[in-house]
Parts: structure tokens; C-alpha cells; sequence
């Protein structure tokens, strides 16, 4: 297991230090871009991380979300691209229809990057339908690294969130998840 985090605007001083990936929120909906992404990514990159980012998905334009998403993040060839598909801070969420739109979506615009989904359990046993999560999982439940209580194969385990949110990566070593991130 390879061992990550992803961070936010929350989070502008993470240490990188032991880590092999660095996920990093980019952008949410249509009108806020983390200030920080490009900092927490130079830190990553000089730590020898593979870095990915993510867009906290809201319900309705989704086009128009997969296009700010992709022009504001300051993803390079071989960054992981991710949607995050979880409730809002008004309780609202996206429909399944649309995670699969999204994730379509960014892999048209972005055809040589990796799309992943993350979500909780309680998402992918209770909301999702199809099961689609573009190129992988990256699944959150609060148990023992490496062991979601799921069925479905996952890429990316987000195991805890204090101090910060933690995860592991089903990966052999850094360089078997550095080739899979940058398919050819």
C-alpha cells in the first residue's frame, strides 16, 4: 500500500514528507478555485509525488463544471483528475446521471490523464447505480487502512480524516502508480 492525502485550502501547510501521492482540491461548482493548489502541488512534486486534483461536484451544469474544472486546476500530464460526489454544503448532491456525465465529460477534455471518482460508502452503496467511476475508485470509509467495507474494487482509500484526511493507495510501489497515472 502507498500512502497519500488529499488536501484543501484548509491545508496550505501539509508536510509531504513519506508520501507518495498528494491529492488536491482544485475547484468546486463554477466559481471557487483553491488559491493554493499550485504551492500544495510544487510542494508534492519536490517531495516525488504523484499529484492529482478534484472538483467538488454540485448538482446542474455539469458541462460547464468539467470545463472550469479542467481550464482552473493546475493539473499537468500525469496528474490524477477526480470528482468528488458528495452532498453539499446545503445538503444537496449531484445526481448519478450526472457523476457519469462529469466523469465522461473530463476525460473528453482530458483524454491522456486518469479520471477517478471519490465518494463515501454510504454514495456508492446507497446512491450510485451504475457503478461507473471512470478509470478508478477512490472510495471514503473510516475504518482500517486498506479495508473499505465495500464489494467493488477500489484504487484509492480514504481511511481517516484527522489530522487530516488520509489515504492509501492499492498500488505495488511509486513507480507502478506513476505508470498507471500517465497511460500512454
Amino acid at each position: 500500500m502507498l500512502h497519500g492525502v488529499d488536501v484543501s485550502s484548509h491545508n496550505p501547510s501539509y508536510s509531504a514528507t513519506g508520501l507518495d501521492f498528494v491529492v488536491i482540491k482544485a475547484t468546486e461548482g463554477r466559481s471557487y478555485i483553491n488559491p493554493h493548489q499550485r504551492a500544495q502541488a510544487a510542494k508534492a512534486r519536490n517531495a516525488g509525488c504523484v499529484v492529482g486534483f478534484y472538483h467538488f461536484l454540485w448538482p446542474g451544469n455539469i458541462a460547464a463544471q468539467a470545463k472550469y474544472f479542467v481550464e482552473k486546476c493546475a493539473s499537468v500530464e500525469g496528474d490524477l483528475l477526480a470528482a468528488d460526489w458528495e452532498r453539499t454544503g446545503g445538503g444537496t448532491y449531484a445526481s448519478n446521471a450526472q457523476k457519469d456525465q462529469f466523469l465522461k465529460e473530463v476525460k473528453r477534455l482530458r483524454p491522456t490523464h486518469r479520471v477517478i471518482l471519490y465518494c463515501n460508502r454510504d454514495f456508492w452503496l446507497n446512491h450510485d447505480t451504475t457503478s461507473y467511476a471512470g478509470d478508478g475508485l477512490w472510495i471514503a470509509d473510516y475504518v482500517s487502512a486498506g479495508h473499505p467495507r465495500i464489494k467493488a474494487q477500489w484504487r484509492f482509500h480514504q481511511y481517516t480524516d484527522r489530522p487530516l484526511d488520509k489515504d492509501v493507495a492499492d498500488f505495488p510501489d511509486r513507480a507502478a502508480l506513476k505508470e498507471w497515472a500517465a497511460p500512454s
